[in-house]
């Protein structure tokens, strides 16, 4: 014989310790109760630990652990005015040079008591402006990973609550940028070693701040070494976009390439080994970022590195120290993170038919 299933709390301390709506979602008010204290005495030992004493508190902590009682950071923002959340907005969210960042914001999120709250613009600066305001309407500040929108949308947003920008430099406006110099000049010279007198550069979107510098930085380190340099247009920052680019610069004459990123690179390696050419035998081939993956090409793709990660967790240190009120944390000005050259097998000196 079988024994009936038990409905409901089986014993009056467990009826007692039932959140009082039935729904599984415990409030201040039955964890008062089983903790035998004032609702008020709870609400100040979860949002000002320190305001009760240390019995009582401990009192209180363990009536929440047995309730499963979860913060709501809405209902929280109602005295306080913050949710703890923090938004940030990427330009792409299917391409690698972003989960780094992602990683690094989140993170630092993390480590203080800070949720992410994650969007894309899908490369459109009217749908990063719509996502932007309505993660302003609960997030405390903001986060642009390579934004899209003008300077005058991304002030307006900064007026509202605290903004900082990745990969882009804003008037007013505190941003986190890889320094290009170091990096682009490394690859360059590396490139002028190798024989090779003219370069090709594969821009990134019309309207990417970063890509606009990364020519500049190509421009000025081609005319240090005394090397050409050619601008060939993309249609889209993708592998796909790499692919299409393929015949523009082969018909530019240059022996080496240097992409606005890995993945430009990466589609236009396949796609000139498609058509027949050896890189780097024929045609030498540098990206930039240094994605995860960049290396599982064949032959390995020559890259210039950015600190990624470091740029995500620093914007994410800069936005909650503004938010927190930390350290000397200014409402403008740049942080730069130093780039690198990571040479691998996509670059390399140009042989003649007779070597190959």
């Amino acid at each position: 014989m079988t024994e009936p299933k038990m409905h409901g709390p089986a014993t009056p301390e467990a009826a007692k310790k039932q959140p009082r709506d039935g729904k599984g979602n415990a409030t201040i008010y039955d964890i008062a109760k089983v903790a035998g204290v004032n609702p008020s005495t709870v609400s100040r030992a979860l949002s000002k630990p320190g305001r009760v004493s240390a019995k009582t508190q401990k009192l209180i902590q363990d009536a929440a652990a047995e309730l499963n009682y979860q913060v709501n950071p809405f209902a929280r923002a109602l005295p306080t005015g913050r949710t703890n959340t923090f938004g940030l907005i990427v330009a792409d969210i299917t391409n690698p040079t972003f989960f780094d960042i992602i990683r690094g914001a989140q993170t630092t999120g993390t480590l203080r008591d800070y949720t992410l709250v994650l969007a894309e613009s899908a490369e459109s600066a009217a749908t990063e402006l719509t996502a932007a305001r309505r993660m302003m309407a609960t997030a405390d500040g903001l986060i642009l990973a390579s934004p899209r929108m003008d300077d005058y949308d991304i002030r307006a947003l900064a007026r509202d609550k605290p903004v900082v920008v990745i990969n882009r430099e804003v008037e007013g406006v505190p941003s986190v940028i890889p320094d290009v110099r170091k990096g682009i000049g490394e690859a360059v010279r590396s490139l002028a070693a190798n024989g090779h007198k003219r370069i090709a550069f594969v821009a990134g979107p019309a309207q990417s701040w970063m890509s606009a510098r990364r020519w500049e930085g190509f421009q000025s380190a081609c005319e240090w070494s005394r090397l050409e340099a050619v601008r060939v247009e993309s249609t889209k920052p993708t592998v796909d976009g790499g692919r299409q680019v393929a015949r523009d610069v082969l018909s530019t004459g240059a022996t080496a390439v240097l992409a606005y990123n890995d993945l430009l690179a990466i589609g236009l390696m396949q796609e000139l080994q498609a058509g027949g050419m050896a890189v780097p035998d024929q045609i030498s081939i540098v990206g930039f970022d240094d994605i995860f993956g960049a290396d599982f090409t064949t032959p390995p793709l020559t890259t210039v590195r950015s600190p990624l990660g470091e740029c995500g967790a620093g914007a994410a240190a800069r936005l909650l120290d503004l938010l927190q009120g930390k350290g000397n944390a200014e409402p403008e000005g740049t942080l730069q993170m130093e780039t690198e050259l990571v040479l691998r097998g996509s670059s390399g000196r140009i042989l003649t038919a007779g070597q190959r």
